[in-house]
């Protein structure tokens, strides 16, 4: 993982002494993303930076990289997986100079031009450039792993690994885009698929699009745009279900390999899933010495992540790290202000938070550690949302993706939404495609499509991030384009057989990993049981210091123009009364992201001045089934045989009509309980006098079935425990 910048002239001059200054400063502000080694060349038109972090080949890795005829000149950013053998498909007169696993690309653009990228496969982002021909080449990979944003004007453009890099320039805009944020589906949660262009969030900023080469001519500035691949249209309906488990175990086996290989430490998150999980099984003898890393909280206690992270890594023989985020904890507002300039999107959440947390542990516990291998990616392709999203079937899953598929339609076009608002529709469904539309929809590819989309704008994005904030670069093996075009080409007779509920790899991998786990249901990271505990850490994060973050985000440029504050207030004032696990939280926080990213836009921070806070601390315990016991997490447990009462103003009501159960508090209903519930047995036998092991024998009701209901009543203040 690296940092690469550059600045170059677009009117055929070359570039002023002025260019130097920026360089500077880019280097300086992409410190974090290469902390090795800096290296700037400042030539004619061009201007290039680079900051390295070494994870191949350490003592002979430098970069810019230049061609045997000195013709060619390269950054880049990621790693190149098959980069042997690509070097030893060069013409027998090619020889490379270094041992980096990037030298290779200089020699395919000799070979191919724009075909160089056809056959590579890694993760990169790419500066180019072509002095024969006066061009920069600029490039990504298939998925956008690796981060190339830049801006430009009629004179010149500036590039960067980040966003904030481009701020050196003085030419860069600095305002937040709050109408083109605004306008994306994904920051909304729109119950639609995602089919527009990645948002960048800010004012005269543009990406690299991801499987793109972009062609810059210094003479005039003429852009030529090549798109070198695409997500496979076609199906293999001839091959069986076996022949596609097969080759998905064995690409995937190769991905890992591929990724954990490097001359210096890695390391492995391991959520518990099996996701994780399958990346250091088929690590194989590559995880000898690698150490696992676990978020421990409340929602990861509560759904049993934490308890299977520790249980197989111990199976396979690796040292876990249980990384304590106590109940009570949230991040003070200077933390979360520094990681959203660090990931410089207002789609910061929860989840972000957590991992960043892991990677500055990791660092510091593992200060040689430079990489780390994740489980990303391996929901999006392969069904992993496919039950939540579905129910119990494919069907149901099919019917989910073709309500999104019709919502999709309806906002290109508006005027037809009301003949689907209430009741049947007697409408074709093909009136939203126009005139000539037949045939029945593949929903399923358009939400395959609408995934990748995803992933660019929300996965890979913050992976980066918070890997490149502690120096460290995020390794993602399931995006190894083969295995997403062979997931692509499973054809609709074999679809409910392999990817309803992600089939197709517990299947590839049921050898590998114990049934545990590979047979394992999906927990979500945080949402799920654990949601309550994340919104209640956004929540407190509100409020603290006086609604410090609230007042500056409400105060930002553009904010009174896109900011209802009275409806912010209000819903402020009752949050904490019963509202904390509602989505409504994360989404004001979404809101209130924009508002500081608007801030931190108009006059941009240095990122190490910034505070990070404490590092999180470390379970000691000898298993986290001990941890529900420990003081981080809560001093009263319901299982320790405390005695349970209901406090003041609670009470449970029954409608003798029609066996409804309610618990209000205050006189205001809050909850509504059916006659069969757990936690409904458990509440009425409270009163105040038998202790908890009692109460839970009498209601003949196990302590796993109703911890996650407990705990959230004793968080809103329904229930308390005494001695």
């Amino acid at each position: 993982m690296c940092g690469i910048a550059g600045v170059a002239r677009l009117d055929g001059r070359d570039l002023g002494p002025e260019a130097d200054t920026v360089l500077n400063e880019l280097v300086r502000i992409l410190d974090h993303r290469g902390p090795d080694e800096r290296e700037i060349l400042h030539d004619g038109p061009v201007g290039l930076a680079f900051t390295r972090l070494s994870l191949v080949n350490p003592q002979d890795g430098s970069q810019p990289l230049v061609s045997d005829d000195g013709n060619l000149v390269l950054i880049a950013n990621g790693e190149i997986y098959n980069h042997k053998q690509l070097a030893a498909s060069l013409p027998g007169c090619v020889r490379l100079r270094t041992g980096s696993d990037c030298e290779v690309l200089l020699y395919l653009y000799r070979q191919y031009g724009l075909e160089f990228l056809r056959d590579v496969r890694g993760m990169f982002a790419l500066i180019l450039w072509d002095r024969v021909n006066n061009q920069l080449v600029l490039a990504r990979d298939r998925f956008g792993i690796k981060p190339l944003y830049y801006h430009r004007n009629d004179e010149r453009i500036v590039l960067a690994s980040e966003i904030k890099g481009l701020f050196a320039d003085p030419d860069t805009p600095r305002r937040f885009d709050w109408e083109g944020a605004l306008a994306t589906p994904a920051l909304a949660a729109a119950p639609s698929f995602n089919q527009s262009s990645v948002s960048t969030w800010f004012d005269g900023v543009d990406l690299v699009p991801a499987a793109t080469i972009l062609r810059i001519d210094l003479r005039d500035g003429r852009t030529s745009e090549h798109r070198y691949w695409e997500i496979p249209s076609h199906t293999e309906q001839a091959t069986g279900a076996d022949e596609f488990i097969r080759r998905y175990g064995e690409i995937l086996e190769d991905s890992v390999r591929d990724c954990a290989d490097a001359d210096s430490e890695l390391g492995l998150f391991l959520s518990g899933g099996i996701d994780s999980s399958a990346v250091l099984a088929l690590a194989g003898t590559r995880r000898e010495g690698m150490h696992t890393f676990t978020a421990l909280t409340g929602g990861t206690r509560d759904n049993g992540d934490a308890e299977h992270a520790e249980w197989i890594a111990r199976e396979l023989g690796v040292p876990n790290h249980q990384v304590i985020f106590p109940q009570s904890h949230a991040p003070a507002p200077e933390e979360w202000v520094r990681l959203l300039w660090l990931t410089e999107t207002p789609m910061c959440g929860p989840e972000i938070y957590y991992k960043h947390e892991l990677h500055r542990f990791a660092r510091q516990e593992r200060p040689e550690l430079r990489g780390m291998l994740l489980g990303a990616a391996g929901d999006e392709f392969n069904g992993g949302y496919s039950h939540a999203m579905g129910g119990d079937d494919w069907d149901s899953f099919a019917a989910g993706l073709a309500y999104l598929d019709r919502n999709t339609r309806l906002d290109r076009h508006p005027a037809l939404r009301h003949w689907w608002a209430e009741g049947p529709s007697f409408i074709a469904e093909q009136a939203l495609d126009g005139r000539g539309a037949h045939g029945p929809r593949d929903a399923y590819r358009s939400y395959f499509a609408s995934e990748y989309m995803k992933v660019q704008q929300y996965n890979v994005w913050h992976e980066d991030r918070t890997a490149a904030g502690s120096g460290i670069e995020a390794r993602v093996p399931f995006l190894d384009h083969r295995l997403v075009e062979l997931t692509a080409v499973v054809p609709d007779r074999l679809r409910p057989r392999l990817l309803w509920n992600k089939r197709i790899l517990r299947d590839a991998v049921g050898t590998r990993l114990p049934a545990r786990i590979a047979e394992r249901p999906k927990a979500p990271f945080f949402y799920g049981s654990g949601t309550r505990h994340a919104y209640r850490m956004l929540a407190d994060l509100m409020k603290a210091n006086s609604y410090e973050l609230v007042e500056r985000a409400l105060a930002a440029p553009g904010a009174g123009d896109f900011i209802d504050a009275e409806s912010v207030w209000t819903y402020l004032k009752v949050l904490g009364e019963g509202t904390t696990d509602s989505p409504a939280v994360e989404m004001l926080m979404r809101v209130l992201n924009m508002g500081l990213l608007a801030e931190l836009t108009g006059n941009p921070p240095v990122l190490e001045e910034l505070s990070a806070g404490p590092v999180r601390a470390e379970y000691s315990g000898s298993s986290v089934a001990a941890a529900e016991a420990d003081d981080h997490f809560r001093t009263g447990d319901p299982d320790t045989g405390g005695v349970p009462s209901l406090t003041d103003g609670v009470l449970l009501l029954t409608n003798p009509v029609d066996s409804t159960w309610y618990l209000l508090k205050d006189g205001e209903i809050e909850f509504v309980l059916e006659e069969d519930a757990h936690v409904l047995r458990v509440l009425r036998q409270i009163d105040g006098v038998a202790r908890m092991s009692d109460i839970l024998a009498t209601a003949d009701v196990e302590m796993t079935d109703v911890r996650g209901d407990l705990d959230s009543l004793l968080d809103l203040g329904f229930i308390s425990l005494g001695d």
